[in-house]
């Protein structure tokens, strides 16, 4: 694997042989009836969503889930063939791209779906959609309760064709409780009416990576396993149910190394002074990449095979770390922020803990000045995303 960028060394590397792996360990619980809608939205949960969306499709992803427009678009230009759904909703707009481009909206709400009904027909063309459908997590969709009265506008489509049927559960990390089986219940009651009706979209959808895991019953015909792709588990405990491999490591090099005398402040507001005559190693990396600041004093990074913590406050470009009891760092060396560096490891779920938020966010907060470089740990080159 060859250094993906010249220069300034805060990078992602992104492995494609483990995204394939976990990728595989979505088909085998799901099995061969059930088709996979894998969650590329936010940059690929922030590994790079053109590359992982290859990727992917090689594995045999049959369709993609992003979450505006702009990002199908993005994956249309880069070689993506398979349907896209753009699952946050859609404009009137918007119609025009969404046609050339061949992306399927997901329709939230009735006036939205009158709307581009007379604009398609003005125009003269046809459109798949998914009818997302709020089963409990009060965000976005049409209401369950209410079926009866949206059931009637599908009725009156013409240009637009009901090619899939969806929800969200609320509970993100895990299926267990009542909750999340009146959620279930709720959307196998909207179904059957609609089939009562005469409506049978083929794509039904409910199961995040939390049900995929653990919820059999939720997987209908489609399957929208997310976080589970990139190697994080929705909880703990599902990592005794499933074994996945993490994808993403972020990491840099020692910028400066400068040797303090006790009772020195580092970074800005004294919020670390040093006990001890200290070894201070600055990393270029730094809150504008998405390294969050409540790691300050807080986080540790890897460096040599071993932990050493931030000290200071983190800054926009810059973290400071002590690497005193840490043999042997010199300038240049290697520093891990987020993955493995021989044994140690440094996993997303441990730095949102860190950080006060959830390993979603700390995926999805690397900034777009971090390069991402695919690679397949076989081996291979890097290649930049």
């Amino acid at each position: 694997m060859t250094l993906l960028a010249k220069g300034r060394p805060t990078v992602c590397t992104v492995d494609l042989a483990a995204l394939r792996w976990n990728f595989q360990q979505v088909r085998e619980r799901i099995g061969p009836g059930v088709k996979v809608l894998a969650v590329v939205k936010a940059n690929a949960y922030g590994h790079g969503a053109l590359g992982v969306a290859k990727a992917l499709a090689d594995a045999g992803s049959e369709s993609f889930g992003v979450a505006t427009l702009e990002e199908g678009i993005e994956l249309r230009a880069g070689g993506i063939e398979a349907p896209i759904l753009v699952l946050a909703g859609v404009y009137l707009e918007q119609l025009g791209e969404l046609v050339e481009c061949r992306l399927t909206p997901a329709i939230c709400e009735a006036e939205t779906l009158k709307q581009l009904e007379r604009e398609a027909r003005r125009r003269g063309v046809t459109l798949n959609f998914h009818l997302k459908v709020d089963t409990g997590m009060g965000r976005i969709g049409l209401r369950a309760e209410e079926v009866d009265s949206w059931l009637s506008e599908l009725g009156r489509l013409q240009a637009l064709r009901l090619e899939g049927l969806f929800s969200h559960f609320s509970r993100a990390e895990s299926v267990e409780g009542s909750y999340t089986q009146e959620q279930l219940q709720a959307f196998q009651r909207v179904l059957q009416r609609l089939r009562s009706a005469g409506y049978d979209p083929p794509l039904i959808h409910l199961a995040n990576s939390a049900a995929v895991i653990a919820l059999p019953s939720a997987h209908f015909t489609m399957v929208r396993p997310g976080l589970m792709l990139y190697g994080a588990y929705p909880s703990p405990e599902m990592a005794s149910q499933v074994t996945l491999r993490p994808v993403l490591t972020w990491k840099t090099r020692v910028l400066q190394l400068k040797k303090v005398p006790k009772g020195s402040s580092i970074s800005y507001g004294q919020t670390f002074v040093t006990q001890r005559e200290s070894l201070i190693a600055t990393l270029p990396v730094g809150y504008a990449d998405g390294y969050h600041r409540l790691l300050s004093n807080r986080g540790e990074v890897l460096i040599r095979r071993r932990r050493a913590p931030i000290v200071g406050r983190i800054c926009m470009d810059l973290t400071m770390v002590d690497v005193t009891d840490v043999s042997g760092v010199t300038q240049g060396d290697e520093v891990v922020l987020l993955g493995a560096q021989g044994e140690a490891t440094i996993a997303a779920d441990e730095m949102a803990g860190w950080a006060e938020t959830i390993s979603y966010e700390i995926f999805t907060s690397i900034g777009p000045r971090v390069p991402r470089g695919h690679y397949h740990s076989e081996g291979g080159e890097t290649t930049r995303g």
